[in-house]
Order: C-alpha cells, then sequence, then structure tokens
C-alpha cells in the first residue's frame, strides 16, 4: 500500500503531519501538545485534567452552549483529553467539512474562556471520575501500579488526586494553559480525503497567532517502593506486576511487542491458557506493553478469590520466568495475525492514523509507514523473538495487589529487582 504523508512545520514550531487517504469520505486530526499530568504541580496533580474540561467551556466569545453547537453543526466527534505527556484533542467529521472544523476547533485552543463560573463545575467533574475509580478496585491498581513503576511526575495519575483537588484554584488551571498550551512541539496529525495544499493554507491561516513558549523542565523524583499492599476487605484480591520493557523507538521493540502478545495476545496465549483456562485460578488475566518515550515497561493485572491469590501470583511469575522456552512457529503466526488484523483495520480509519502519524513523531522523529511495520512484524522469528526474552529478561519488578491480605512476594522479587 503507497501512502501519500506530507509533512511541514510552521515558523511557531507546530508540526504538521497529512496524509491523502483517497478510499474514504471522512477526515479526523490530533493534536498532541505537550502539557501532560507531568507537568501538573506538586500538590496539585488534577490540573491538567481540570483545564481539559474547562477548554471547551466557550471560546473567541461564544458561550459553552454557543460553542458546542458550532461544533455539533459541523457533525465533528471529538474530545478533549490528558495524557502522562501530552493533552491530546482529537476531531473526526466529513472530508468535505474538515477545513471549517479547523478552524472551529481551534478556538479553544487559541482562546478559550477558562470563565470563573466554569472552574467548579469543571473540577466536580473530575472529583466525581476519581470518586468512581476509587469504587472500581481495578482502576486503583492500574493507578496505583503505575505509580509505583515509573519515578515521579512519570508516574502522575492523569485524572488526578482526591486528596489534591482542594489545592487547585482558577489560576492554577489558567497558569497550566499559558505556560504550557503552545505550537512548539506540539504535533498536529490530518489524515483522510484531504487535499494537502489546501490543508497547509487553513492550518497556516488559523494557528499562524499561536505563540510559541518555553515549558518549566520536568525533574524526575524518586520511585516508589516496588511491593505495595492496599488493604481492602473483599472476596476478591487484584495483582498488578509490572517490569522492564523497551520504549517504541527501540530497534527492538517489535520483539519487545511479540513477547507480551505470546503472554497475553488472546484465548490462546500463555497467560490466558495456563492460568485461567486449565488451572481456572482466576476470572481476568491480561499483561500489555506501555511506553513512555524513554522508557518502556510490561504491565500485567490478575483478578480472582482471596483463596487464590497466591497460587495465582506464583504460577503467573512461573509462566513470565518460562516464557522464552518452547516458542513455536503457530505460536508466533497467531501473534503476526492479530497484529496485521489490527494493522487492516487501522489503514480504514482517518482517527487512527491521525493519531498514529502524531504518537510516531513524537516517540521516533518521522512517521512510520504501515508498509514498514508489515515488514517489521514479517521479520519477527522464533529465535529473534527468543534472543529478546533471554536478553531481556524481567527486571526492576514491582509488584501491587489490593485486598484483604498481601500475598507472598517472594517470587517476584526472586525473578528479578
Amino acid at each position: 500500500m503507497t501512502q501519500s504523508i506530507e509533512s511541514f512545520r510552521l515558523p511557531n514550531g507546530l508540526t504538521v503531519l497529512v496524509e491523502k487517504m483517497p478510499d474514504v469520505q471522512s477526515a479526523a486530526m490530533t493534536l498532541l501538545v505537550p502539557a501532560g499530568c507531568v507537568q501538573d504541580l506538586p500538590g496539585k496533580c488534577g490540573t491538567g485534567s481540570i483545564l481539559t474540561e474547562m477548554l471547551p467551556r466557550g471560546a473567541s466569545g461564544y458561550s459553552a452552549r454557543e460553542y458546542c453547537s458550532r461544533l455539533d453543526n459541523l457533525g465533528l466527534q471529538r474530545n478533549v483529553s490528558i495524557g502522562t505527556s501530552h493533552i491530546t484533542f482529537t476531531g473526526a467529521t466529513t472530508a468535505d467539512r474538515l477545513n471549517e472544523s479547523i478552524q472551529e476547533f481551534a478556538r479553544m485552543i487559541l482562546a478559550p474562556h477558562l470563565a470563573d463560573e466554569e472552574f467548579e463545575p469543571a473540577r466536580d467533574l473530575v472529583e466525581q471520575s476519581l470518586t468512581a475509580m476509587e469504587d472500581e478496585p481495578r482502576q486503583r491498581l492500574g493507578k496505583a501500579l503505575r505509580q509505583h513503576s515509573f519515578a515521579a511526575p512519570w508516574g502522575n495519575s492523569a485524572e488526578g488526586e482526591l486528596n489534591d483537588l482542594p489545592n487547585i484554584t482558577i489560576a492554577d488551571v489558567r497558569r497550566h494553559f499559558h505556560e504550557l498550551i503552545c505550537p512548539n512541539e506540539s504535533i498536529l496529525g490530518i489524515a483522510g480525503n484531504v487535499d494537502s495544499e489546501q490543508v497547509r493554507e487553513i492550518v497556516s491561516n488559523v494557528f499562524e497567532t499561536w505563540t510559541p513558549k518555553s515549558a518549566p523542565p520536568i525533574r524526575s523524583g524518586e520511585r516508589l517502593d516496588p511491593m505495595f499492599h492496599m488493604h481492602h476487605e473483599s472476596a476478591q484480591t487484584h495483582i498488578g506486576l509490572s517490569w522492564e520493557s523497551v520504549p517504541y523507538h527501540h530497534p527492538l521493540y517489535y520483539d519487545a511487542w511479540a513477547a507480551v502478545s505470546l503472554l497475553s495476545g488472546g484465548m490462546s496465549s500463555r497467560l490466558f491458557t495456563e492460568v485461567r483456562e486449565k488451572r481456572g485460578l482466576c476470572y481476568a488475566i491480561s499483561a500489555s506493553l506501555n511506553t513512555l518515550r524513554d522508557e518502556g515497561r510490561v504491565f500485567a493485572y490478575a483478578g480472582t478469590t482471596n483463596e487464590r491469590a497466591q497460587e495465582t501470583l506464583d504460577v503467573t511469575v512461573a509462566e513470565i520466568r518460562r516464557l522464552h522456552e518452547g516458542i513455536t512457529d503457530d505460536e508466533l503466526q497467531r501473534c503476526k495475525a492479530r497484529a496485521k488484523s489490527a494493522l487492516i483495520m487501522q489503514q480504514e480509519s482517518t482517527t487512527s492514523r491521525a493519531s498514529s502519524m502524531a504518537r510516531d513523531v513524537y516517540h521516533l522523529g518521522r512517521v512510520v509507514t504501515l508498509d514498514e511495520i508489515h515488514s517489521k512484524i514479517d521479520g519477527l522469528t522464533t529465535d529473534s523473538v527468543r534472543n529478546f526474552i533471554v536478553s531481556h529478561a524481567p527486571r526492576s519488578m514491582v509488584l501491587v495487589t489490593i485486598g484483604p491480605q498481601s500475598p507472598d512476594s517472594s517470587c517476584v522479587t526472586a525473578l528479578g529487582q
């Protein structure tokens, strides 16, 4: 498949990527702005999350309701969310409405109201979301596992912290916007049945007044205790594990991905087969590869009964330990088939393509073509994956559990620290 991808950079530093997809009738955009939760001030985790709630609430002289109506009239499906490194703006509509959609969507980026009266409702929504997470042990576990796996502030909760919300003011939210929502280091991906020259013209005109700024440096702190238990009276125990892997830009990234796919890539994977199906130890088990720009880790989860928590942990760790053993061509071919199926669906989705291009440039400094990904996947062999697993044996293991009793962690500490 031949891809038509063009890129350019505005004088203010905004990087723009445009992929023409002539066989679709839609268009989508993804804007990554380096204003993620790592920029929340100490004791005010949740500032960026509140900002994402406030940005669509009125802009350029239009009230929240008027602005929402303008976007709805364009049929623009949109979202503003916060992650570790970025606030992400996404939008999708029909291709013939893209130019107008860019103009309207840009209002919240360039001139949001951030009105006093919208602060409390936005903070209340963040509080409700965090309170709901507290009632879901699996979400609490995921949040804590990340906090104990990455050094602060990279382990910050994107959603925020309940205890920090009362400390956050509208002034903090405005500071976050004025200091961090800027074009330099921001990346805009656009994909669909679009004309690249028209896109270049409209983007240049719309964002030419966006002023570049120097963001404050991010200083890494200490890592939390790698073994952590949260007491919770329940009939269930939730187990979270993480260990070092490689980031997206690493030359062996696809071998790392394949290793995790062997471990937890569907109903025929090692963890599902051995821990859930054969032994019936847990009702849910999974693992995934998570990557920051300079650090990658595997995150694993198991949910089980209290009586079987220790055995579940022991067997899970044993499967991780023996992952390099007996890798078959059939196993690897199933991993490749899943990856190629996902690629086919991605190449038909303008939203996926816009997001992927922006992500690639952030992590790699360039766009990875679908043909290149196909080639990387086809090039995987049982030997290359096995060699990766052996040479990158689990290190810096982290164990976080939620339940009435902490399981014995000796199997984890023996595996790798």
